[in-house]
Parts: structure tokens; C-alpha cells; sequence
């Protein structure tokens, strides 16, 4: 029987440099909740997340995988290069995360009171899942734009940056709702108006990437991209001076940390996390727009 078209397979999917970084993705995943979920054991929020990242990961590495394999990617409404790159870069934070909390809260050097059968499943879990984070890391290494590629836009510096801003955010939202206090006065209201406005913009331009609809916009894309990242620059430069003054300024807060403050339930630990985190993204933004003058704005690839 005579075919017509290419092969039904894609075989570099598997063979590939990131083929091989994917598998890698897979077995370290799978291999990490299953260690937790058989012996190692995980409890409260943090274990939680920490499974529901690797679950999660593991899933749409294996779809991925799937979707490359076959080529069913191309059936779907997708940007695929914009997809991969961002999931890519998705994975690498929350990997490093739960590879930085899992230890710190379950491995312990001492067997007493878990069993060492115990504490040597979550030393291997977490032996496991920085090796996840490593085969995360390696395929936004190897997809990342080179100098004078035209590639999609999620594979370029300032792609990748958006994932990071809105995955900084994220941090900024936890610690805000944590007791952080924002609501005692008007300026720090503004301080999370501020964080939750440029969130939602920079969610939307990569949504906007990742289902390839840019060029449906009426606008265009790459310049307003742009512009709204300079606002942004601007906007947390605001935010990186009013929160730390209402907050740690004798007049209006604490300078120092309470003695009386219980640990993990103090405000001030949380506006502490928010100030660092906030300088954090406000350099992540001016790093955006020095990238964002020398890239080239694909929306097919």
C-alpha cells in the first residue's frame, strides 16, 4: 500500500536533544510522586503543591511527547513552539520550587519519629526531583532564541521573562494574602493594584502567543507589548518605593521584625517576601524591555 505525505512518526521527537531532555522530564517526574506517593509521604499545603507539580508536569510533558510523536499537534489551535517554550520555562520554576521545599520541610538526617525506610524515600524523592529540574532547565537551554533567529516569540528572552514576571507574581499574591496587612492603607492598595494589573497584562500577552491570535489583533502586537512593558517599569518602580516606605517606616510600620511576631504568622515577614519580590520582578521587567528592542515577533511558528 502506497502512502502519501511523510511518515506517520516523528522519530526525532524521541531522538532528538530535546526529545531525549522530555524523556529525561518524564522518568524523573514519574519516578519523584511515585517515591512520595508510595513511601515518602507528603502533608499540609507545601507537600501538596509539591505533588500537584510534579503530577502536573509529568502530564503535559507526556503530552507533549505524544503530540510530537505523532504530529497531532498540528491539529490543534495552538502555537506549538509558543506552547512548548512557555510550558518549558513554567516547569523550570515550579520544578526548582518543589525541589527546594520538598527537602527543607520532610528530609530529615535523623530516622526518628519516620523510620530511615522513610527518610531515605524522600531523600531519594528529592534527589529526583532536582534532576527534574535540571531536564527542565536543559530543554529552555537547548529552545531558547539564538542571536539573529527568527523564532517564536515564548523561545526569546523576553518570552521567557513573562513566565517568570507573572510566576513572581504568584509569590507576591501568596505572601499579600498571608496576612500581609495591604488593606491598612491607601498606598499599598495601590501597591497591589499594581501587582495584579500587570499580572493579568502579562498573562494575557502570553495566552496571546501561546494560541497564536496575534495576528487577528487589530493592533499591533509587538509594539503594544512594548509600550505596555515600559508601563509596567514604571508602575513597580512606584510599587518598589511606596510599599517598603508603608511598611517599614517607623511612622507607618515596623523597621525591625517584631519580637512578639509568631513565626510563620507574622505581617511583617510577609511584607518583607513582598518588597524583595518586588524589586525582584521590577528588574525582571527593565531586563524585558532592554531584550524586548532586539527581537523580531513571530505569531505562526
Amino acid at each position: 500500500m502506497e502512502t502519501t505525505g511523510g511518515p506517520y512518526l516523528n522519530t526525532a521527537a524521541m531522538t532528538s536533544p530535546v526529545g531525549i531532555a522530555r524523556l529525561l522530564q518524564m522518568t524523573f517526574g514519574c519516578t519523584t510522586f511515585s517515591l512520595v506517593a508510595h513511601q515518602g509521604g507528603f502533608s499540609a499545603a507545601y507537600g501538596t503543591f509539591c505533588m500537584f507539580v510534579w503530577t502536573f508536569c509529568f502530564a503535559i510533558t507526556v503530552f507533549i511527547i505524544a503530540c510530537e510523536f505523532t504530529h497531532l499537534h498540528s491539529c490543534l489551535s495552538l502555537s506549538w513552539g509558543n506552547f512548548t517554550a512557555a510550558f518549558a520555562m513554567l516547569a523550570t520554576l515550579m520544578s526548582i520550587t518543589a525541589a527546594v521545599i520538598y527537602p527543607l520541610y520532610f528530609v530529615q538526617v535523623g530516622c526518628y519519629p519516620i523510620g530511615c525506610e522513610v527518610r531515605d524515600f524522600r531523600i531519594a524523592a528529592s534527589v529526583f526531583a532536582g534532576l527534574l529540574f535540571v531536564a527542565y532547565a536543559t530543554e529552555v537551554f537547548l529552545t531558547r532564541a539564538k542571536p539573529g533567529q527568527v523564532t517564536s516569540y515564548m523561545a526569546t528572552v523576553s518570552g521567557l521573562l513573562k513566565i517568570v514576571q507573572a510566576f513572581v507574581a504568584c509569590i507576591i499574591f501568596g505572601a499579600l494574602v498571608n496576612d500581609s496587612q495591604y488593606g491598612k492603607y491607601v498606598a499599598t492598595q495601590w501597591c497591589v493594584a499594581v501587582y495584579s494589573f500587570c499580572f493579568v497584562v502579562t498573562v494575557v500577552v502570553v495566552a496571546f502567543s501561546v494560541t497564536g491570535k496575534t495576528a487577528l489583533l487589530w493592533f499591533p502586537f509587538e509594539r503594544s507589548v512594548v509600550i505596555y512593558t515600559f508601563g509596567a517599569v514604571l508602575l513597580y518602580m512606584s510599587a518598589a518605593v511606596i510599599w517598603p516606605v508603608f511598611c517599614f517606616d517607623s511612622k507607618y510600620g515596623s523597621p525591625r521584625r517584631p519580637g512578639l511576631c509568631a513565626k510563620g504568622k507574622c505581617p511583617w515577614d510577609s511584607q518583607l517576601v513582598i518588597a524583595i519580590f518586588t524589586y525582584v520582578n521590577l528588574l525582571l521587567y527593565v531586563l524585558d524591555l532592554a531584550y524586548s528592542q532586539r527581537i523580531r515577533f513571530v505569531s505562526h511558528l
